[in-house]
Parts: C-alpha cells; sequence; structure tokens
C-alpha cells in the first residue's frame, strides 16, 4: 500500500441534533463502524458515518459573500489540502495517527433546502462534501494529517 500525505484537519465538529450545524471542538473519538462519539449521524447509516468538507469548496461560498464558518455546513471534519469531491469511492484516508476511513459517498441529496442555500441560492455540501465509514477507531485532533492510502 502506497501512502502519500495530503492535508490536515483544520476543524472538527458535532452535533446533537440531525440537520443542524455542528459545533466545533478539539477533537473528537472515531468509533469503527458507527462514527463520531456523541455526533447525532453516528451509528445511523453506514455509509455516511462521518461527513468530510474542504475548506476550498466552502471559500467558494464565502466568496459569494456569505459569512461561513466551519460546522455551517454540518460536516464533522472540515480539511484542507485535499480535493475530497474527486477522491473515488474506496479511498482509504489515514487520519491522525489511528484512524482509517473509506471513502463511501460523494455528494448528498438534500430533501430540504438549508439556510445558506435559502440565503444564496447555493450550497456546495450536496456536490463537494463526502462521506466515510470509519474502519478502525481512535481519536482525531485539530491539526491531524491526512494521508491518502492507494
Amino acid at each position: 500500500m502506497e501512502a502519500a500525505s495530503a492535508g490536515k484537519i483544520l476543524s472538527v465538529n458535532i452535533g446533537k441534533k440531525v440537520g443542524c450545524k455542528k459545533d466545533p471542538v478539539e477533537e473528537c473519538r472515531m468509533i469503527a463502524d458507527s462514527g463520531i462519539q456523541g455526533d447525532a449521524h453516528a451509528g445511523i447509516l453506514p455509509n455516511r458515518q462521518v461527513s468530510l468538507l474542504a475548506t476550498e469548496s466552502i471559500e467558494k461560498i464565502r466568496n459569494k459573500g456569505l459569512d461561513i464558518h466551519f460546522g455551517d455546513f454540518a460536516e464533522n471534519l472540515t480539511t484542507e489540502g485535499v480535493i475530497l469531491h474527486l477522491l473515488p469511492l474506496g479511498t482509504r484516508l489515514k487520519i491522525g495517527p489511528d484512524v482509517l476511513t473509506e471513502v463511501t459517498q460523494i455528494g448528498k441529496v438534500c430533501h430540504d433546502r438549508c439556510a445558506i442555500f435559502n440565503t444564496i441560492g447555493d450550497c456546495v455540501m450536496p456536490r463537494e462534501g463526502i462521506f466515510v465509514k470509519v474502519l478502525t477507531e481512535g481519536v482525531v485532533r485539530v491539526g491531524d494529517e491526512i494521508t491518502l492510502i492507494s
């Protein structure tokens, strides 16, 4: 297996309710086959355990004049340095020293338009957010490195 350092975690975000903004925290515990401990999405959908969105994608919305913050798209992990939506399904991402994840879904269908879409008529999460399942558990912290495993 070949590994290449690709990026880092800028924000870890946890929410108590599905479909709402998530609050930034310094670290979280990722649980194998479940998701993030304490997050509303943990254990609900096996292919959408943890959501990731790149700051590069968030900047597209900021450039339209909206003051947006990490967690506002309800993403669990905000990243930098990886163009997430271009990763093939099945790509494995090592996050920090212990956590191994696998890309299971690119984008999502939004059944209800979020506040971001209603404000500016666009949202990047449905196109550029990704979902992973947790293969090995551990703690993920702000500043952790993301390594692509091929």
